[in-house]
């Protein structure tokens, strides 16, 4: 019970202490120990790793489940410890009305055969993007999210514990200080200088002992950064395989509706890029598909780019964003298109990707 109290006084003496001292350090009215410049850039490092691996993973998170109903269910799964039920994604169930709207609206009829391919499309899209989150979380959320529970808070326990060390370090240099100063009014001076040498060692002792500590965590944060663009290459890796199998799945939807509806031509989609079924001569556009160039009308009007444009072929002009070009109709060109001119250079161009001046 006594060395109980004991304990509870010297923290209580210890904890007062380092108050008194932090409250004259701000006052103004005492120095305290600077770190070297070396020191202060690695907290720095620290502080700007936590503050951006924080708003990553959480505009990350929003990315990957926009709903934050959602993403509060399953944090609050994860911390319980509990398995989440399974849920359908939007694309599943989006997936899953149209293909039972097709089964009532009869797989015979056109509408209904076209919803039961959109339906099959919309849940493979769903199982993508499942895969895709999957990835994303266990390859680059997870390492974040560990290192700011583990790592992260590590570093932060020793750095409040550093400023301990280095208020007792101060605090002790004042208390020498004060010691020398009255040493010509005391009557054992001697003896109270040595007590105030010897606390000053001690603290300087500890003091620098957990500096290095520090230290030793915060140099850490280099081979973090390491881990933390694996973990980034890892998730550009996912984004990329799954827009690229959802673009593939729209594009083969896209020829089945195209062929189901024996157009043999669909519209070119804005929202998908270079994906632009052929046109036939029965479209009504042969003057453009012959040899000769189509006639240029006496009017043509101004036009910016709003996004780059690579030409599936040779009829088509590529296009570069922000750039200005010149637009007209011809006869028998589909309204999605329009003629574009840049000097010599002519060839169609998509409507979704221009605004007209």
């Amino acid at each position: 019970m006594g060395d109980s109290f004991k304990k509870f006084g010297d923290q209580a003496s210890a904890f007062f202490s380092r108050a008194k001292q932090y409250t004259e350090e701000k006052l103004g009215n005492v120095e305290k120990t600077e770190f070297d410049a070396q020191f202060e850039n690695l907290v720095q490092r620290a502080e700007d790793t936590k503050h951006w691996t924080e708003r990553i993973l959480k505009q990350t998170e929003a990315v990957l489940q926009p709903n934050p109903t959602v993403r509060m269910e399953s944090y609050l799964y994860d911390t319980l410890d509990k398995k989440k039920p399974p849920r359908l994604t939007n694309l599943e169930n989006l997936g899953a009305n149209m293909t039972q709207a097709g089964s009532c609206y009869g797989p015979g009829t056109a509408y209904g055969s076209a919803l039961t391919k959109c339906g099959s499309m919309e849940k493979k899209l769903g199982d993508v993007e499942r895969e895709f989150v999957e990835k994303s979380v266990n390859h680059f959320l997870h390492p974040l999210k560990n290192f700011l529970e583990g790592d992260m808070k590590t570093i932060q326990k020793e750095k409040r514990t550093l400023l301990a060390k280095r208020l007792d370090l101060d605090a002790a240099k004042s208390k020498l200080r004060k010691a020398r100063s009255t040493e010509s009014t005391q009557k054992d001076p001697r003896e109270m200088v040595e007590k105030a040498e010897l606390e000053l060692r001690v603290a300087q002792a500890e003091f620098d002992r957990q500096t290095e500590i520090t230290k030793l965590l915060l140099e850490g944060v280099g081979s973090t950064h390491a881990s933390h663009l694996r973990g980034l290459q890892s998730f550009v890796e996912a984004q990329a395989m799954y827009y690229a199998q959802c673009q593939q799945y729209v594009a083969d939807l896209q020829k089945q509706l195209a062929s189901s509806d024996g157009s043999g031509s669909t519209s070119p989609a804005g929202a998908m890029p270079n994906i632009h079924p052929p046109y036939s001569n029965e479209s009504g556009f042969e003057a453009f598909n012959s040899s000769a160039p189509p006639a240029r009308p006496t009017s043509t009007r101004k036009a910016k780019v709003l996004y780059d444009y690579d030409a599936a072929d040779i009829k088509e002009l590529s296009l570069k964003a922000d750039e200005i070009i010149n637009v007209y109709s011809i006869p028998g060109l589909e309204s999605d298109w329009m003629m574009g001119e840049r000097g010599s250079q002519q060839g169609k161009v998509p409507v979704t990707y221009l605004e007209l001046l």
